[in-house]
Protein backbone atom coordinates (compact mmCIF):
# COMPACT_ATOMS: atom_id res chain seq x y z
CA UNK A 1 0.00 0.00 0.00
CA UNK A 2 1.98 2.73 -1.41
CA UNK A 3 -0.27 5.32 -0.66
CA UNK A 4 -0.06 5.48 2.89
CA UNK A 5 3.28 5.66 3.34
CA UNK A 6 3.05 9.89 3.10
CA UNK A 7 0.73 10.15 5.70
CA UNK A 8 2.67 7.23 8.23
CA UNK A 9 5.68 8.95 7.49
CA UNK A 10 4.30 12.23 8.77
CA UNK A 11 2.46 10.60 11.79
CA UNK A 12 5.61 9.09 12.73
CA UNK A 13 7.85 11.83 12.15
CA UNK A 14 5.53 14.04 14.22
CA UNK A 15 4.73 11.57 16.92
CA UNK A 16 8.89 10.63 17.43
CA UNK A 17 9.51 14.69 17.34
CA UNK A 18 6.98 15.28 20.51
CA UNK A 19 8.29 12.45 22.20
CA UNK A 20 11.67 13.66 22.14
CA UNK A 21 10.65 17.36 23.29
CA UNK A 22 9.02 15.40 26.49
CA UNK A 23 12.04 13.50 26.85
CA UNK A 24 14.32 16.60 26.83
CA UNK A 25 12.20 18.50 28.33
CA UNK A 26 12.38 15.86 31.74
CA UNK A 27 9.43 14.49 31.50
CA UNK A 28 8.47 10.43 31.33
CA UNK A 29 6.98 8.79 28.35
CA UNK A 30 3.61 7.91 30.07
CA UNK A 31 3.25 11.89 30.15
CA UNK A 32 3.81 11.79 26.95
CA UNK A 33 1.39 9.36 25.82
CA UNK A 34 -1.41 10.35 28.03
CA UNK A 35 -0.72 14.22 26.43
CA UNK A 36 -1.13 12.84 22.80
CA UNK A 37 -4.50 10.89 24.26
CA UNK A 38 -6.03 14.16 25.74
CA UNK A 39 -5.61 16.39 22.63
CA UNK A 40 -7.51 13.50 20.61
CA UNK A 41 -10.37 13.40 22.85
CA UNK A 42 -10.16 17.43 23.77
CA UNK A 43 -10.41 17.84 19.05
CA UNK A 44 -13.73 15.25 19.45
CA UNK A 45 -15.60 16.47 22.58
CA UNK A 46 -14.99 20.45 23.58
CA UNK A 47 -13.71 21.28 20.21
CA UNK A 48 -16.46 19.98 18.10
CA UNK A 49 -19.36 20.96 20.58
CA UNK A 50 -17.58 24.83 20.40
CA UNK A 51 -17.50 24.53 16.96
CA UNK A 52 -21.04 23.52 16.63
CA UNK A 53 -22.07 26.32 18.98
CA UNK A 54 -20.44 28.78 16.68
CA UNK A 55 -21.95 27.37 13.66
CA UNK A 56 -25.51 27.81 15.24
CA UNK A 57 -24.56 31.14 16.51
CA UNK A 58 -23.51 32.27 13.00
CA UNK A 59 -27.18 30.93 11.76
CA UNK A 60 -29.26 33.22 14.78
CA UNK A 61 -29.91 29.36 15.83
CA UNK A 62 -28.80 30.10 19.58
CA UNK A 63 -27.37 32.69 21.78
CA UNK A 64 -24.24 32.27 23.96
CA UNK A 65 -25.20 32.59 27.68
CA UNK A 66 -21.93 33.03 29.89
CA UNK A 67 -22.15 32.77 33.57
CA UNK A 68 -20.14 32.74 36.35
CA UNK A 69 -20.78 29.84 38.52
CA UNK A 70 -19.08 29.63 41.85
CA UNK A 71 -16.77 26.95 42.23
CA UNK A 72 -16.36 24.53 44.79
CA UNK A 73 -12.35 23.68 45.87
CA UNK A 74 -13.25 20.08 47.84
CA UNK A 75 -9.24 20.17 49.42
CA UNK A 76 -7.63 16.82 49.15
CA UNK A 77 -7.58 14.27 52.04
CA UNK A 78 -4.12 11.92 52.60
CA UNK A 79 -6.42 9.38 51.76
CA UNK A 80 -7.03 10.84 49.02
CA UNK A 81 -3.18 10.81 48.01
CA UNK A 82 -3.12 6.86 47.53
CA UNK A 83 -2.64 7.76 43.81
CA UNK A 84 -5.51 5.05 43.16
CA UNK A 85 -7.82 7.80 41.63
CA UNK A 86 -4.92 9.59 39.19
CA UNK A 87 -5.42 7.63 35.93
CA UNK A 88 -9.24 7.26 36.37
CA UNK A 89 -11.24 9.50 34.09
CA UNK A 90 -14.51 11.22 35.33
CA UNK A 91 -17.39 11.32 33.39
CA UNK A 92 -20.80 12.93 34.07
CA UNK A 93 -23.89 13.63 31.72
CA UNK A 94 -22.09 16.53 29.99
CA UNK A 95 -23.14 16.24 26.07
CA UNK A 96 -19.34 16.83 25.62
CA UNK A 97 -18.88 12.92 26.73
CA UNK A 98 -21.39 11.81 24.01
CA UNK A 99 -18.74 12.55 20.30
CA UNK A 100 -15.65 10.80 22.17
CA UNK A 101 -18.20 7.93 23.48
CA UNK A 102 -19.53 7.78 19.70
CA UNK A 103 -16.30 7.55 17.98
CA UNK A 104 -14.68 4.83 20.42
CA UNK A 105 -17.90 2.97 19.66
CA UNK A 106 -17.36 3.21 15.98
CA UNK A 107 -13.84 2.03 16.13
CA UNK A 108 -15.00 -1.08 18.11
CA UNK A 109 -17.42 -2.47 16.03
CA UNK A 110 -15.28 -1.77 13.29
CA UNK A 111 -12.10 -3.55 14.82
CA UNK A 112 -14.39 -6.48 15.68
CA UNK A 113 -15.67 -6.53 12.24
CA UNK A 114 -11.87 -6.80 11.00
CA UNK A 115 -10.81 -9.12 13.77
CA UNK A 116 -13.55 -11.84 12.91
CA UNK A 117 -13.74 -10.93 9.30
CA UNK A 118 -17.39 -9.74 9.04
CA UNK A 119 -15.99 -7.12 6.31
CA UNK A 120 -16.47 -7.56 2.78
CA UNK A 121 -12.89 -6.36 1.36
CA UNK A 122 -14.53 -3.55 -0.77
CA UNK A 123 -10.91 -2.07 -1.82
CA UNK A 124 -7.61 -3.22 -2.67
CA UNK A 125 -4.99 -3.56 -0.27
CA UNK A 126 -4.62 -5.85 3.00
CA UNK A 127 -6.25 -3.23 5.55
CA UNK A 128 -3.45 -3.00 6.86
CA UNK A 129 -3.44 0.84 7.32
CA UNK A 130 -6.61 0.92 8.27
CA UNK A 131 -6.24 -1.78 10.97
CA UNK A 132 -2.96 0.46 12.41
CA UNK A 133 -5.55 3.39 12.76
CA UNK A 134 -8.66 1.96 14.13
CA UNK A 135 -6.60 0.55 16.83
CA UNK A 136 -4.39 3.55 17.40
CA UNK A 137 -8.13 5.78 18.17
CA UNK A 138 -9.17 3.20 20.10
CA UNK A 139 -6.01 2.99 22.15
CA UNK A 140 -6.07 7.23 22.45
CA UNK A 141 -9.84 6.33 23.53
CA UNK A 142 -8.86 4.19 26.62
CA UNK A 143 -10.38 6.09 29.08
CA UNK A 144 -13.75 6.06 27.65
CA UNK A 145 -13.34 2.04 26.97
CA UNK A 146 -12.59 1.78 30.87
CA UNK A 147 -15.73 4.01 31.45
CA UNK A 148 -17.75 1.71 29.64
CA UNK A 149 -17.82 -1.15 32.03
CA UNK A 150 -17.41 1.22 35.03
CA UNK A 151 -19.33 2.23 37.56
CA UNK A 152 -19.87 5.46 39.59
CA UNK A 153 -18.03 8.69 39.04
CA UNK A 154 -15.37 6.76 36.88
CA UNK A 155 -17.98 5.25 34.50
CA UNK A 156 -19.96 6.82 31.86
CA UNK A 157 -23.39 7.73 32.68
CA UNK A 158 -26.12 5.54 30.73
CA UNK A 159 -27.85 8.27 29.49
CA UNK A 160 -24.37 9.26 27.30
CA UNK A 161 -24.31 5.59 26.59
CA UNK A 162 -27.46 5.38 25.13
CA UNK A 163 -27.09 8.24 23.17
CA UNK A 164 -23.32 7.19 21.87
CA UNK A 165 -24.68 3.65 20.92
CA UNK A 166 -27.59 5.61 18.68
CA UNK A 167 -25.22 7.79 16.64
CA UNK A 168 -22.86 4.68 16.31
CA UNK A 169 -25.43 2.57 15.06
CA UNK A 170 -26.65 5.31 12.91
CA UNK A 171 -23.18 5.95 11.34
CA UNK A 172 -22.34 2.03 10.74
CA UNK A 173 -25.92 1.79 9.03
CA UNK A 174 -25.41 4.85 6.83
CA UNK A 175 -22.27 3.47 5.88
CA UNK A 176 -23.21 -0.20 5.26
CA UNK A 177 -26.01 1.71 3.02
CA UNK A 178 -23.38 3.52 1.09
CA UNK A 179 -21.29 0.74 0.72
CA UNK A 180 -24.33 -1.55 -1.02
CA UNK A 181 -25.18 1.47 -3.01
CA UNK A 182 -21.44 1.79 -4.77
CA UNK A 183 -21.66 -2.05 -5.64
Amino acid sequence: ELGICIPVTLFVIYKVYTLSDYIRIGFPIDSWWVNSCMARIFATGAWFLGLLNVILKFLGLSETIFEITQKFHQPRTPADDSGEDDDKMIFDESPVFIPGTTILLVHVTALAMALLGLEAQGGQGTGLGEFFCITYVVLCFLPFLQGLFRRGKYGIPLPTICKSSALALLFVHLRKMSTISVN
